[in-house]
């Protein structure tokens, strides 16, 4: 099992190493994103989440945000850092599941509510829009998860949080144990779960720029991917990836962040080993 602050670290870089269809990978940038970025931001907020079991959840958020912000100029990881601060909240000897990422949540009070909104405005992230009630550029309220109630329809981070993890542990998280028993390469597996669970929800955060309709169709598009023989995935992948940057940017980027949640989860677990440096191969002996 790797520590909280290793996992979060780990997550969030192999969430952005992974070749996932519309995303920022190694191979792929956005003018505002790029792999470099994901991967500081990713180092950066190890020492809150090491943290995050001894210490108010708003504040492991904020600091975390405060930190990524200053390894990435840029909203890197937001959405990492609020679906995986509770999941690292978990005390130790409670089991990382549902029911004790609800107890985390619900022990939320004002003083988590103001961290956490000051964190959303020190990130900056677009694409939110504006609403009536409990807007992110307004005051915080006293109640946290009323407001991420409030927000369910339209986020699904908010919706995690508002609801329950219970389907976080059952999809993506589930998604990628099975892929990895399988025996599928850690990477694929990654690139496995992200498909799996673009195809189960639209992604909020195309919703929200580009409307439900093209959500729908994002989500319809990884569904027939995964119906068709092993051998033609990579092909109809990189097609489905290129559909995502042009004519216009359909960024799964909210998926992006459930799978990183999953593999935080699947390290805590044990099933993510913590990396180990390569051995390099001895010389061969002089004749």
């Amino acid at each position: 099992m790797g520590s909280r602050g290793w996992c979060a670290a780990v997550a969030g870089i192999l969430e952005a190493t992974a070749v996932k269809p519309g995303n920022v990978h190694p191979g792929a940038s956005f003018d505002d994103l790029t792999h470099a970025d994901l991967v500081a931001a990713a180092v950066a907020i190890a020492p809150a989440f090491e943290q995050a079991a001894e210490r108010p959840l708003g504040r492991t958020i904020h600091d975390a945000v405060v930190a990524a912000r200053a390894a990435a100029d840029t909203n890197a990881n937001l959405g990492i850092i609020l679906l995986t601060a509770p999941l690292a909240a978990v005390p130790d000897g409670e089991p990382l599941d549902a029911a004790a990422v609800d107890r985390v949540l619900e022990r939320l009070d004002a003083a988590d509510a103001a961290d956490v909104y000051q964190a959303i405005a020190i990130a900056h992230p677009g694409g939110l829009g504006r609403v009536d009630r409990d807007d992110v550029a307004g005051p915080p309220p006293t109640d946290l998860r009323a407001a991420m109630r409030a927000a369910a329809e339209r986020d699904q981070i908010a919706r995690l949080w508002a609801e329950g993890y219970g389907p976080l542990f059952a999809g993506a998280a589930a998604d990628l144990g099975d892929a990895l028993e399988a025996g599928l390469p850690l990477l694929e597996a990654i690139v496995d779960c992200h498909l799996r669970q673009l195809a189960r929800a639209p992604d909020s955060l195309i919703a929200r720029k580009h409307g439900a309709a093209a959500a729908a169709a994002v989500s319809a598009h990884a569904a027939a991917i995964l119906t068709l023989p092993a051998a033609e995935r990579a092909a109809a992948r990189a097609a489905f990836d290129a559909s995502l940057r042009a004519p216009r940017r359909l960024n799964p980027g909210t998926t992006a962040d459930i799978v990183a949640a999953a593999l935080y989860i699947q390290g805590r677990s044990g099933r993510i080993a913590p990396f180990t440096p390569p051995v390099t191969p001895a010389a061969p002996p002089t004749p």
